[in-house]
């Protein structure tokens, strides 16, 4: 059976999140007792993959995910949400990705990935998904699942005019052959600045220059409750400021953020006015708790721009 088109299509890392909340970050050795703990759907390529999806978007993952409770997870949330899952590969005798997650009074947190059989993720896989990645629109990925896969999966989406978008996080360093590949890079501020090799006091459009100097199309960098900016070569910077709103959590917010760009430039949207929405998407994705709950639909993003007319 054929499926239709996808319009985005994600290299989607997979963990099950392992949330516990304490007062604050323990120091080496320290035990503090938590005052809540619960498992939920996690990583950057699933939680990206699901705020496309909520904006709209016919989103397939490419994914690789052990054959235990986590990745029955996995594939519930997927089809839940309307995700294709023609492209992910079940393994036996491997365990999914797991990541334990400390959150804190305030809303920030901590994280440790463990990415399981996702670590097997490789350029056979995007082979096998040819005529899926060709047939998008826009093919993303996050810094969680292996180089080498989304290398190939971008080198074959600019072949068929598919634009490319890496979410680069957790920060690595990235050969310049990979930067050369993404239309457009997604990094937080802390990331940005690894990813230039500069140090923390560094101006960010010093660091965004760095990368556009090595290859990438654009930058887009999310700034917490300072909102986005957005770096091109030869063009003036733009600033999309933060929203005001009450935060629960910060969990899954740049995900959110880079789902929604995906689905609103699959949409045709030029990138200004995709910043703009993914912007008020992740305002919005922090307001409730874990990476998935609160993540927008396209109805609750469009509501909050309505409260912001354009300039």
């Amino acid at each position: 059976m054929s499926h239709p088109p996808c319009d985005v299509v994600c290299l989607a890392s997979w963990n099950a999140d392992l949330v516990s909340r304490v007062p604050r970050p323990l120091a080496r050795g320290e035990t503090l007792m938590a005052s809540a703990f619960e498992v939920s759907p996690g990583g950057k390529g699933s939680n990206a993959s699901v705020a496309a999806a909520r904006q709209g978007a016919r989103v397939a993952v490419l994914a690789r995910i052990g054959a235990d409770d986590f990745g029955r997870m996995a594939l519930d949330l997927w089809q839940r949400e309307g995700i294709d899952t023609a492209q992910v590969e079940v393994v036996e005798g491997e365990r999914s990705g797991v990541a334990q997650i400390w959150v804190y009074d305030g809303g920030d947190n901590s994280i440790a990935v463990f990415a399981g059989a996702g670590a097997g993720l490789g350029p056979r896989h995007v082979e096998a998904a040819a005529s899926t990645l060709a047939a998008a629109r826009v093919v993303m990925a996050p810094c969680e699942v292996p180089i080498e896969a989304t290398q190939a999966a971008f080198a074959l989406a600019r072949q068929h005019g598919v634009t490319t978008l890496l979410n680069p996080a957790p920060a690595r360093p990235l050969p310049d052959a990979l930067l050369a590949l993404c239309d457009l890079l997604t990094p937080n501020e802390g990331e940005l600045l690894a990813l230039a090799g500069l140090g923390e006091d560094a101006p960010l459009e010093t660091a965004a220059q760095a990368l556009l100097a090595r290859g990438a199309g654009a930058v887009m960098v999310t700034c917490g409750a300072d909102g986005v900016r957005l770096f091109r070569p030869g063009q003036p910077a733009l600033h999309e400021p933060g929203w005001s709103v009450d935060v629960i959590d910060t969990i899954g917010a740049g995900d959110t953020c880079t789902g929604a760009l995906a689905a609103a430039l699959a949409r045709g949207l030029a990138l200004p006015e995709a910043m703009r929405q993914a912007n008020a998407a992740a305002a919005l994705a922090v307001t409730g708790r874990g990476a998935i709950v609160a993540m927008p639909d396209r109805d609750g993003v469009s509501a909050l721009l309505a409260t912001r007319p354009t300039a």
